[in-house]
């Protein structure tokens, strides 16, 4: 038991005790570092946050960008339509300039003939099969259809 007790006290065996303390305290802070470099570090958090605070600030300006850009993609869209249908009345003028198309409209729109020629006037079955009344208040006049309106609402007051 002497021996052991001198070992025990020996500057050998305690530096070999204080060696294995070490090691565990070592180990110890190791594994804890470990187990904190898995978690969110200040530098990572400050980055997070300058990132999500520039997705902020952008966000509300490229909203105004891409829909200005689709206001001007449909003014551009209304420009080219307004140009073809310039483009429609300029030929239209130009044909109606040609007095054999003048007279081509004419004749068609407006039923004229020329001397020696017999118009014909083709009728609408289905406007036949019309009921006579209906037949007789498309034929006259307007001021007559107003007059009448006036006259309703003048025997309608008495």
């Amino acid at each position: 038991m002497a021996v052991k007790d001198r070992d025990r006290f020996s500057t050998a065996t305690r530096l070999r005790l204080l060696g294995e303390q070490t090691a565990a305290r070592v180990y110890r802070s190791q594994t804890r570092r470990q187990a904190r470099r898995s978690r969110l570090t200040g530098r990572a958090a400050l980055l997070a946050l300058v990132v999500c605070s520039l997705v902020v600030a952008l966000a509300y300006p490229m909203r105004q960008y891409l829909s200005q850009r689709a206001d001007i993609a449909e003014l551009e869209r209304q420009k080219r339509q307004a140009q073809q249908r310039v483009e429609e009345l300029r030929d239209l003028k130009a044909r109606w300039q040609d007095d054999a198309y003048a007279e081509q409209q004419i004749r068609k729109r407006l039923h004229y003939v020329r001397p020696g020629e017999i118009g014909y006037v083709v009728t609408d079955p289905s406007r036949a099969r019309q009921s006579r009344p209906e037949r007789s208040t498309a034929r006259r006049p307007w001021y007559a259809h107003v007059w009448d309106g006036v006259d309703k609402s003048d025997a309608s007051g008495q």
